[in-house]
């Protein structure tokens, strides 16, 4: 059988048109050196920073030091199979991890890989890790709170929706809990969590999984992890990958809460990973963009304008201190970043002041904008009358003949420093804080001994949601206290009092 001149032609034509097609392009390097999870290597003149990168053996990396003469690529995985002279392929890719709903509930490494045995997860959308952070005209004002269920925060140290507030003590001082109370909080609410570990043992993070899941809450939850066993590159994208992942629920208008737990460790991290780089070292041997990296990474935290959808995400950055100096280089860095912070003490906490949240130092720069009013209501001059009360047990050391008025006032301080207090893992809704602090400020329990207090508050709550509901339905829907709210309140809580003193 003979082709016809005409056919030929045609079957030419054919293949050129699909020449383009046919082939792939992929540009290859060599491997210079390996060694501490950092590779140089040469020939890839076209890569670009932050680019995804693929070895022969299957192993992936991340370009960051684009040089002269060679490329600095951190390994992603172990590599331990790669030597030098073996192929290096760029993927023409930008590293980006899987976001979606169908993370929810599981647990997750930095690159969206499972953790928890549960099978593979198929989001079918993917962003990248690094993203600019929405400018001024697509935000908004940060006004709708978002509780926490701690008394001692939601009172003196709101947090709103769309807001950055640090997290910041000694090791052991409940930081961890403080985080995981907020997130179980977020039960009855609309709000996503997403939890980043960086740097923690395996089975700090198991313990944190497995309470979570007794609460409830891993059905609205993502934990990613990137633990004490993992290299310094993932500990170091771990928080960028949390917040791309939280960019997609920010983007279709939901509520996201973000834990950076913590970022001390990340920061340790991507100094190791620059001293190997060869970067030259600044301040306490960090590199020099530090403050860039943690600024960078909390901007993307806000609170979209209505025509992008109203979404938010609001970020709880941890930080690790030594020995209660705050004025370290990594906490002043991102103390001056966030909208304030909370700051945990170590004395405190081991008096058995949980939270141990230190009044004096603790600040949101967000304030009463995000508060309820009801809460604005009875907490009004809650932190005074406690600084207030602390300079005079200050001041009480020195002397004991003190008037009637300042031992009135010891006494009532005293009392409020026990109603903050909390146990872990039992946050409470915004109409059960209002009436604890309701009945302390107005000054019904200042007759009760000091150990009765917890029973007190304990006994009126359970007397408040068993005989009256309906009140505070009404608080819970109307967000303040009109005058017959409190009237009703008034009436309510000195017969019980009367009743519980008897």
């Amino acid at each position: 059988m003979k082709l016809k001149a005409s056919e030929i032609s045609k079957i030419i034509e054919e293949q050129i048109e699909n020449f383009d097609s046919q082939i792939t392009v992929q540009e290859e390097g060599t491997i210079l050196s390996i060694g501490d999870g950092i590779v140089r290597a040469y020939g890839l003149d076209g890569i670009m920073a932050g680019e995804l990168v693929r070895f022969e053996d299957g192993t992936s990396g991340m370009a960051l030091n684009l040089e002269e003469d060679n490329v600095g690529i951190v390994l992603l995985d172990k590599g331990e199979n790669l030597r030098e002279g073996d192929s290096v392929t760029c993927t023409g890719k930008i590293l980006e991890v899987p976001a979606g709903q169908e993370l929810l509930g599981r647990v997750v490494n930095p690159l969206g890989k499972e953790l928890d045995g549960k099978g593979a997860i198929e989001t079918g959308t993917y962003r990248r890790l690094e993203m600019i952070a929405p400018g001024i005209v697509h935000r908004e004002t940060v006004s709708e709170p978002l509780l926490t269920g701690l008394k001692a925060i939601d009172s003196m140290v709101p947090i709103g929706r769309g807001q950055r507030e640090l997290i910041i003590g000694d090791r052991q001082t409940g930081k961890t809990a403080v985080a995981l109370d907020a997130i179980i909080a977020q039960k009855d609410t609309d709000t996503i969590c997403i939890y980043v570990a960086i740097g923690q043992k395996n089975s700090t993070i198991a313990q944190v999984t497995q309470k979570l899941a007794e609460e409830g809450a891993m059905d609205y939850t993502l934990l990613v992890v990137a633990s004490a066993s993992d290299t310094a590159s993932l500990q170091y994208i771990a928080p960028f990958a949390g917040v791309a992942m939280a960019e997609q629920f920010l983007y279709e208008g939901k509520s996201v809460l973000i834990i950076y737990d913590d970022l001390s460790k990340q920061a340790v991290a991507y100094r190791e990973l620059s001293l190997l780089l060869r970067r030259p070292p600044g301040r306490e041997a960090y590199p020099g963009d530090i403050f860039y990296l943690h600024s960078r990474l909390l901007e993307r935290a806000c609170k979209l304008s209505k025509q992008q959808g109203s979404g938010s995400i609001t970020a709880l950055p941890i930080i690790e201190t030594q020995a209660g100096d705050i004025s370290a280089y990594i906490p002043t860095n991102v103390i001056s970043i966030t909208d304030g912070q909370i700051f945990l003490e170590t004395e405190l906490f081991n008096s058995g002041v949980r939270p141990a949240i230190n009044v004096g130092t603790s600040v949101s720069r967000v304030g009463g904008a995000a508060q309820d009013k009801a809460m604005k209501q009875v907490a009004g001059t809650l932190r005074l009358d406690l600084a207030q009360y602390r300079e005079k047990v200050a001041f009480m050391q020195f002397g004991s003949d003190l008037d009637e008025v300042t031992q009135k006032q010891l006494s009532r301080g005293s009392k409020l420093v026990e109603i903050l207090k909390q146990k872990q893992y039992a946050p409470m809704k915004m109409e059960e804080q209002v009436i604890a602090l309701f009945a302390i400020t107005k000054g019904f329990a200042d007759d009760l001994a000091l150990d009765r207090i917890g029973q007190y508050e304990q006994e009126l709550l359970a007397h408040m949601k068993s005989q009256e509901s309906a009140l505070l339905q009404q608080i819970a829907e109307e967000r303040a206290l009109s005058d017959s709210i409190i009237a009703n309140l008034d009436k309510v809580i000195t017969s019980f009092t009367t009743q519980f003193n008897s």
